[in-house]
C-alpha cells in the first residue's frame, strides 16, 4: 500500500532490500513498521531545495559521507569508508554505471526514486562479489515493481525556491506495466550566485512474472547550478550545466535452489559545461566543455547445487567509453574499453540447529585496452545462525582495482585550473574486514572494523602560490570502525550510526599544502535518524549528523566540528484521503561547515509542500 509523504511516497508494511526477491544473504531485507521508499536508514527522504534524486537518500546514510557543493542534489562527492568520490561505484540492476570524465558525475542518475528500490551500500566482501568500479565500496539500486497509481506534488521555499513532480504508474494482470515521471525545480540560491534550474523526465516499461522481472527505462536530466568556489578556492562565481541521458535495460530471473541470473545493458551520455567565471565573456568554444559516452553490459548470478550446500557466484561486465573535450587534450587517449570477469565458489557446512559455516573464495580479473590488467583474489569465512544473538559473523580479505578518469589523465600538466598526469596507472586496494550482525533485545545491530591499503590512489592536491589543483598518486592506509543500531517502537523509529577513521598517507612529496579529497574525512561521525509519529496523522522526521573533521588547511570557514540536521513535519488530515502537507527545513542549525574544503556551505532553507497521491 502506498501512502504519500511530503513530495515522496511512503511504502508501508513492505520490507526493502534490493526491491526484488533475492537469495543473496547480504541483500536480505529487514522490515520496520514504517519503511520509506528511498532508504530505510534515514528519516527524511527528500530535500527542501529540489525534487528527490538517488543521492537524496544518501545524505544521512550512516555508511556514506556525502560532501556537497551548493546542496546534495546540486553536486555531491560520495565517499565510503574514508575513500574519495572516485573510489565509490554505482550500479543499477546488473550494470555498473560510471562517468569516464570525472567521478564527480557518477551519481548523476536521471531516474525517479519511485522506479528504484532502496539503495544498498556494499563494502568488503559484498563489494567484491557485486563488482562495479569502486575500490572502497559501492551503492546499488534495484528496480521497483510497478503498481497502478500516481502522485502529484509541489513545494515553495525561501530564496524563491519552487519545485514540483508528477509520477504515474499502470500495471496489468498480464504482468506488463509502464510508469513515467516528470520533475522540475529552481531557486535563486541560499547565497549569491548559488541559483539552480533542474528538470528530469523518465519513462519505463516492465514485465513481471512469479520469478522474473524485466525493465527498460529512459531518463533525461538537465541541471544548471552556480556556486562560488564550486571546485576552486579563488572566490570565483563558478557554474555547471549538466545534461545527462541514460537508457538502461535489466532482466532478473530466479528459480529453484536459490538460483538467480541477472543481465543488463546501458547507454549513458553526459554533457558538462563548466565555467570558472560564469559572467566572463566566452567565444564560440567554451574553455571547459566535455561530452562523454559510455556503453556497457553485464551479467551476474548464483548457481547452487541441489541442497544449497555449494554454489558458484559469478559476474562479468564490459564497457566502452569516449570523451570529446575542449580542455582535456593532453593525455595518451580519449577512448577506452574495460572488462571484468569474476568467479566465487561458495561452500556451506551445516552445523547443529540453524547454524552454518560458509566459505566463499575466488577471484576477479580486470583489464582495459589502455592499462595493464589486475588479478583480484577474495576470501570470506562466515558463521550464520538466524537463532543466535549474533546472526552473522564474518572475516574477509578482498582486493579491488580501478583506473583513472580522463580529467586526471588528460588535463594539462603545466597550465590551467586542473592539472593532470598522463602517467597515472591502475589503483589497487586490499581490505581486511571483520563484520558482525545481530539482535539484542529489540535492537538490530551491525558492527565492522577494517583496514584498507590503497596503492597509487588518485588524489587532487594543492600547493600555496600555485593557482591550480593537481592529480597525484598516493599510497594510503585507512583504519576504521563502523557501528549501526536500529529500534522501532509503536510511535518512534530510532537509527544510530557511528564511524571512526584514521589515515596514514605517503605522497612522496613534502611540499604539498593540502588534499582536497583523500585527506578530507571525518575522524568521528555520528548519525541519528528519528521518526516520531507524534499524533494521528502527524509525523516528525529528524536527521542529524555530528562530525569531527580532520584538519585541512584549505578549510576557511566553519571549523572542523559541526552538527548538521534536516527536519521534516508531515500532516495527513482526516477526511482528505491521499493528501499530505509538509514543512521541511534543511541545515536546521544554519551550519557554515565546508564539507568540501574552501567551498562555502549553503544556508538554512525552509520549504512548505503539498502532495496528492492516488
Amino acid at each position: 500500500m502506498f501512502l504519500p509523504v511530503g513530495r515522496g511516497l511512503l511504502l508501508s508494511g513492505i520490507a526493502l532490500g534490493t526491491g526484488q526477491p533475492s537469495s543473496a544473504q547480504h541483500d536480505t531485507p529487514v522490515a520496520l513498521p514504517v519503511v520509506e521508499i528511498w532508504s530505510p536508514r534515514v528519516a527524511n527522504q527528500e530535500s527542501a531545495g529540489t525534487f528527490a534524486m538517488p543521492v537524496t537518500a544518501l545524505r544521512f546514510e550512516p555508511l556514506i559521507d556525502v560532501q556537497s557543493r551548493n546542496f546534495a542534489e546540486g553536486q555531491s562527492d560520495i565517499a565510503i569508508r574514508g575513500g574519495t568520490f572516485a573510489n565509490t561505484g554505482f550500479s543499477v540492476g546488473a550494470v555498473a554505471i560510471y562517468d569516464p570524465q570525472t567521478a564527480h558525475y557518477t551519481a548523476e542518475l536521471p531516474l525517479a526514486g519511485e522506479m528504484l528500490a532502496s539503495p544498498i551500500v556494499r563494502v568488503g566482501a559484498d563489494q567484491a562479489l557485486a563488482g562495479g568500479r569502486g575500490t572502497a565500496g559501492s551503492v546499488g539500486f534495484g528496480w521497483r515493481p510497478i503498481e497502478s497509481g500516481g502522485a502529484l506534488g509541489g513545494a515553495l521555499g525561501g530564496f524563491d525556491t519552487q519545485s514540483g513532480d508528477l509520477y504515474i504508474g499502470a500495471a496489468s494482470a498480464t504482468g506488463w506495466g509502464v510508469d513515467a515521471a516528470l520533475a522540475t525545480s529552481r531557486s535563486a540560491g541560499t547565497i549569491e550566485n548559488g541559483d539552480h534550474d533542474f528538470s528530469r523526465a523518465n519513462v519505463r516499461v516492465q514485465h513481471r512474472t512469479a520469478n522474473s522481472q524485466s525493465d527498460i527505462a529512459l531518463g533525461y536530466q538537465e541541471k544548471f547550478f552556480g556556486w562560488p568556489n564550486l571546485y576552486t578556492p579563488y572566490n570565483s562565481p563558478e557554474s555547471e550545466n549538466l545534461q545527462t541521458v541514460l537508457l538502461v535495460a535489466n532482466h532478473r530471473i530466479q528459480w529453484a535452489e536459490a538460483n538467480e541470473l541477472q543481465v543488463g545493458a546501458y547507454y549513458r551520455r553526459n554533457k558538462d559545461d563548466y565555467a570558472f567565471d560564469r559572467f566572463a565573456a566566452v567565444g564560440p568554444v567554451h574553455p571547459f566543455q566535455h561530452t562523454t559516452w559510455v556503453y556497457g553490459a553485464a551479467v551476474d548470478g548464483r548457481i547452487a547445487v541441489p541442497g544449497d550446500r555449494a554454489a558458484v557466484r559469478f559476474s562479468a561486465d564490459a564497457s566502452a567509453d569516449e570523451i570529446d573535450s575542449t580542455s582535456l587534450l593532453y593525455g595518451r587517449f580519449d577512448s577506452r574499453t574495460m572488462w571484468r570477469t569474476a568467479v566465487f565458489p561458495e561452500i556451506r557446512w551445516a552445523q547443529s540447529g540453524a547454524a552454518a559455516t560458509v566459505l566463499t573464495a575466488g577471484a576477479a580479473y580486470e583489464d582495459t585496452n589502455r592499462e595493464e590488467g589486475a588479478f583480484l583474489p577474495m576470501v570470506e569465512l562466515a558463521r550464520e545462525d538466524a537463532t543466535a544473538r549474533w546472526s552473522r559473523l564474518a572475516v574477509a580479505f578482498t582486493t579491488t582495482s580501478q583506473v583513472a578518469s580522463y580529467t586526471a589523465l588528460n588535463a594539462s600538466t603545466t597550465g590551467g585550473l586542473f592539472r593532470g598526469n598522463p602517467d597515472l596507472g591502475r589503483s589497487r586496494a586490499g581490505t581486511l574486514d571483520v563484520r558482525a550482525e545481530g539482535r539484542f533485545a529489540e535492537w538490530e545491530v551491525e558492527a565492522s572494523a577494517f583496514w584498507r591499503r590503497d596503492d597509487d590512489l588518485v588524489d587532487w592536491v594543492f600547493r600555496r602560490g600555485v593557482t591550480a589543483r593537481a592529480a597525484k598518486a598516493v599510497d594510503l592506509d585507512t583504519v576504521g570502525v563502523e557501528l549501526f543500531a536500529r529500534r522501532s517502537w509503536r510511535a518512534l523509529d530510532l537509527q544510530l550510526g557511528y564511524s571512526w577513521l584514521h589515515k596514514d598517507a605517503d605522497y612522496g612529496d613534502s611540499t604539498l599544502d593540502g588534499s582536497f579529497y583523500a585527506l578530507n574525512f571525518p575522524e568521528h561521525r555520528l548519525t541519528a535518524a528519528v521518526t516520531w509519529r507524534a499524533l494521528p496523522g502527524f509525523e516528525i522526521r529528524w536527521d542529524n549528523e555530528a562530525r569531527l573533521q580532520t584538519d585541512n588547511p584549505l578549510r576557511r570557514v566553519g571549523g572542523d566540528e559541526t552538527l548538521l540536521s534536516d527536519l521534516g513535519l508531515y500532516w495527513r488530515p482526516r477526511g482528505a484521503a491521499g493528501w499530505v502537507y509538509s514543512l521541511q527545513i534543511d541545515n536546521l542549525w544554519n551550519s557554515h561547515f565546508e564539507e568540501v574544503p574552501a567551498t562555502p556551505a549553503g544556508r538554512r532553507l525552509v520549504a512548505v509542500g503539498a502532495r496528492y497521491a492516488w
